[in-house]
């Protein structure tokens, strides 16, 4: 079984056909679909949408995009929100400055926020970050020196310097299809650096979707291509790597039952 911790099944790309891409997923032997938060203020919504499906769950979080637009949202508020059933994440919230939609420091700001709640509810951290490696690392050791915290940084396309820095601090890198890419050796070679019990992968769906769909509208399923390729980099079989990610996911999403996989039902 694989799971796919990181997608967005309430994007519009997929409102006509979700109930079958969730089906497809399970069809292909992907157990648990994490559903990511984008904005507070549409957490009912995206709630709704993972209680139509007993295998799908969501976050609760801020995305560095619209970190300006929530910035009056409190930890207490995300601490507060995280312990409705469904919701088994935070986030997603971290840097982004390649697109810069958001004030740096308001970015910064959501960030720091994001990570207490993490550290308070033991729920793990979806990071976001791009184009911002140091800031991240400096903000993640910082906030670590007040207090250890579960994150991940979510589809990893960084540095090995910030991949080192973060392992160091006991964080999990999860992986997309970016890795299939035929010119992502670098980050092949970082990814062939972590450790097998510190690793995930994921879609990001409907974004960014693996060989051989590159360029098509990503879905959950595609995650098997994601982790068949990091079997190879990792030199161990895909189901050796299936089991292993598949095992990170559920050490770190604590909420999740292991009762609640689609795969394991069929």
């Amino acid at each position: 079984m694989l799971v796919d911790h990181h997608c967005h099944l309430d994007f519009p790309q997929f409102a006509k056909d979700r109930d079958g891409v969730v089906a497809r997923a399970a069809r292909a032997g992907v157990g648990v679909l994490v559903t990511i938060s984008t904005r507070v203020r549409q957490l009912p919504d995206l709630i709704a949408l993972a209680e139509r499906y007993p295998n799908v769950f969501c976050s609760v979080g801020t995305h560095p995009h619209y970190a300006h637009e929530e910035l009056d949202v409190s930890v207490d508020e995300i601490v507060r929100l995280a312990e409705h059933p469904k919701v088994v994440a935070i986030g997603e919230a971290g840097l982004d400055y390649f697109y810069k939609r958001s004030p740096p420091e308001a970015q910064a700001e959501g960030f720091r926020r994001h990570i207490a709640a993490a550290r308070i509810t033991g729920l793990p951290l979806e990071i976001h970050t791009r184009e911002a490696d140091e800031d991240t690392a400096r903000i993640l050791e910082e906030e670590h020196a007040k207090g250890p915290f579960p994150a991940i940084l979510h589809c990893f396309t960084g540095g090995r310097d910030l991949a080192m820095r973060a392992l160091a601090l006991g964080l999990t890198i999860s992986f997309t299809g970016v890795i299939t890419f035929r010119k992502s050796e670098e980050l092949r070679a970082i990814a062939a650096e972590v450790p097998l019990d510190r690793l995930l992968v994921e879609t990001d769906a409907p974004f960014l979707a693996p060989e051989p769909y590159r360029g098509k509208l990503n879905e959950p399923a595609y995650v098997v291509h994601t982790a068949e390729m990091l079997a190879r980099v990792k030199g161990v079989t895909p189901q050796e790597l299936a089991e292993a990610t598949t095992e990170n996911f559920f050490r770190l999403f604590k909420k999740v039952p292991r009762a609640a996989s689609a795969a394991d039902a069929a």
